[in-house]
C-alpha cells in the first residue's frame, strides 16, 4: 500500500453550513473580526468567504434547514488561537453582549493544571466554537477535571 508523503500540511480554510447567512455573517464578523472577501447573494446559492489580512479562513454556506446536531458524527468544534488571555476575555465580553451561549462560565483552562484555555461557545446555529490562548487560563478551575475541556462540551 502506497503512502503519500506530504512535506508541509496546514488547514486551508473551514467551511460551515448555516441556516441564515444574514444572521451568521454579522456574528462571525463581530466575534472574530473577519472581513467579507467575497459573497454570493443569489437565491438558493447564498455564501460568504471570510478572512483576515487577505487570507481566507472560513466559508459560510446557507444550505441547512436545522441547527447543528452535536450528537451526529462530524465536526466536534472549531478552535481559534489568539496571542493572549486578554484577547480571550475581550471576546467573552463581545459574546455576552451578543447573547451567545457560553458553554462554561467564562474563560476556563484546557484541563486541570493547564495554563492554556479559553472560552467555549456556540454560533447562532449551535456550532461549537472555541477561542483560546496558550497561557493565562490557569486561574479558573477546569470544568472536566483531568479530561480535556475542549473535548467535553
Amino acid at each position: 500500500m502506497e503512502t503519500v508523503t506530504i512535506k508541509a500540511l496546514q488547514t486551508g480554510h473551514v467551511g460551515l453550513n448555516v441556516t441564515d447567512l444574514d444572521r451568521s455573517l454579522p456574528f462571525y464578523q463581530r466575534v472574530f473580526g473577519f472581513e467579507v472577501q467575497a459573497e454570493g447573494r443569489e437565491d438558493g446559492r447564498r455564501w460568504a468567504f471570510l478572512g483576515r489580512d487577505g487570507r481566507l479562513v472560513l466559508t459560510l454556506w446557507q444550505q441547512s434547514d436545522t441547527a447543528f446536531p452535536t450528537r451526529s458524527a462530524g465536526l466536534h468544534h472549531l478552535s481559534f488561537q489568539v496571542d493572549s488571555i486578554d484577547e480571550v476575555k475581550a471576546t467573552e465580553r463581545v459574546l455576552r453582549e451578543l447573547g451567545a451561549e457560553l458553554v462554561h462560565d467564562g474563560v476556563v483552562p484546557h484541563g486541570e493544571g493547564a495554563s492554556s484555555g479559553g472560552v467555549f461557545f456556540t454560533d447562532p446555529d449551535g456550532i461549537r466554537l472555541e477561542i483560546y490562548a496558550p497561557t493565562g487560563a490557569d486561574t479558573a478551575p477546569a470544568p472536566s477535571g483531568a479530561a480535556p475541556t475542549c473535548g467535553f462540551f
